[in-house]
């Protein structure tokens, strides 16, 4: 195995073990995002040759701008969701699953029409997407106590682990995306506020980078696959016991609770 392979060997093991790692851009000389993708990609193909096991949707990453700066990128990441990692509003989430998990709110978006183009256009891009939702992305790392660079966390698959949709989908024409206020409370108590505009500058923007980037590399996203494009606020850490709300203006609220 080369290094990228064993990277993703150890990613892995980490998850299925619940031990976080060291960082794997150290330990395995991993080194640029190229190569990052590639660990993560491997673990890809590791996860669908699973029985039963496919891709529903991809999340974005990295949309703050403050995060970019304070990794020293221009851009956000990706990551792949599967079928296992989606629960829906009011559900209980098993922390069995989990490392040391976090918690954001965002807005899903729910594919409606493949764009095989390799550029697609704004108004391709809004024709191709049927609704929005309010959702809870559950991220984790495999590296120890978040200690992550921009490969660690491209290579840990950005750090996905669950995520929950709520039930009522809202057309886009109804919703001012840019000037949804987010606020998301923890067992009752306020813990993260936001707007729309903190995931790079608009939601829609985060998914169309997404929608583009995958069309480009050949992987263009399937109809009815979902689309998280990234916080609207701080996330903030889970233990069991958590019950998580959050509202995102008009479109709506979305919770569940951790056990």
């Amino acid at each position: 195995m080369d290094n990228t392979e064993r990277a993703a060997v150890a990613l892995r093991q980490a998850r299925r073990d619940r031990q976080p790692i060291p960082p794997v851009s150290q330990t395995h000389d991993i080194a640029g995002l190229d190569a990052a993708y590639e660990v993560a990609g491997s673990n890809v193909r590791a996860r669908l040759a699973e029985p039963g096991r496919r891709i529903v949707g991809m999340k974005v990453g990295l949309t703050s701008r403050a995060v970019q700066q304070q990794l020293g990128v221009d851009q956000p990441d990706f990551g792949v969701l599967f079928d296992d990692m989606e629960y829906l509003d009011g559900d209980a989430v098993p922390m069995s699953r989990l490392i040391q998990p976090k918690v954001e709110a965002e807005v899903a978006f729910i594919v409606a029409s493949t764009l095989s183009g390799e550029s697609p256009t704004w108004s391709e891009f809004l024709c191709s997407i049927s609704y929005a939702l309010p959702a809870l992305e559950i991220v984790d790392s495999a590296i120890a106590d978040w200690k992550i660079s921009l490969v660690d966390t491209v290579a840990d698959n950005a750090s996905s682990a669950l995520y929950v949709l709520g039930h009522q989908p809202v057309a886009l024409g109804r919703l001012d995306l840019g000037e949804l206020g987010m606020q998301m409370s923890m067992d009752g108590e306020v813990v993260s506020v936001g707007t729309g505009a903190a995931c790079l500058s608009h939601p829609l923007r985060a998914a169309y980078w997404l929608v583009r980037t995958m069309a480009a590399r050949g992987r263009p996203l399937q109809a009815g696959q979902v689309i998280l494009s990234g916080a609207l606020g701080p996330m903030v850490p889970l233990k069991a016991g958590n019950v998580v709300h959050a509202r995102i203006g008009a479109l709506g609220s979305v919770g569940c609770r951790m056990v």
